[in-house]
């Protein structure tokens, strides 16, 4: 399913139309905003993922060492 020209501009009228063209570049700088926050946001949560589990493989591999038992590895 795809927009096509016609239902683009139809969209666009009917923005036009609600929000008036004073507010619509207010609109576009709030979503542009949130889209970056939400970007910034996701990659943060990545990375403290990421660092997580680094952190879990870092003490397993430490307490393997401390065991004395090798890795069993398939």
């Amino acid at each position: 399913m795809s927009l096509g020209f016609t239902e683009i501009l139809l969209i666009v009228l009917f923005v036009l139309l609600v929000f008036g063209a004073k507010r619509i570049p207010e609109l576009a700088r709030a979503m542009g905003r949130a889209s970056y926050e939400f970007k910034k946001a996701k990659e943060a949560l990545s990375e403290e993922g990421r660092d997580l589990m680094d952190k879990a493989e870092k003490a397993a591999e430490k307490e393997d060492k401390q065991s004395g038992e090798p890795e069993n590895r398939a």
